[in-house]
């Protein structure tokens, strides 16, 4: 069985800073895509940030030049450096990863508040 490991959530102020990290353990045999995702009360889930083995970064709009997505491929973990942050960026947040070779498995981690308030 996979697991998804996420730390680094909590409450900051607007204008802070919070990493979040989140590390694959278990059974997958080679990391795919990672990404993480948010989804805020009475919002669906959406994609905020990925990137691909060969270091490929997308981010959605309302996070670019504020968020920046890395990754460690021998340690199998992704991280989410968020700066500059917003109201409105409070959500839970959640990793996700696919398999390398079977995109159809993937994994989603249990989740991590990011609250951002004064």
């Amino acid at each position: 069985q996979v697991q998804l490991v996420e730390s680094g959530g909590g409450l900051v102020q607007p204008g802070g800073s919070l990493r979040l990290s989140c590390a694959a353990s278990g059974s997958i045999l080679s990391v795919g895509t990672m990404a993480w995702y948010r989804q805020a009360p009475g919002k669906q889930r959406e994609l905020v940030a990925s990137i691909t083995r060969g270091g490929e970064r997308n981010y959605s709009d309302s996070v670019k030049g504020r968020f920046t997505i890395s990754r460690e491929n021998a340690k199998y973990t992704v991280y989410l450096q968020m700066n500059s942050l917003k109201p409105e960026d409070t959500a839970a947040y959640f990793c996700h990863v696919s398999d390398r070779w079977v995109t159809s498995k993937d994994y989603w981690g249990q989740g991590t508040q990011v609250t951002v308030s004064s």
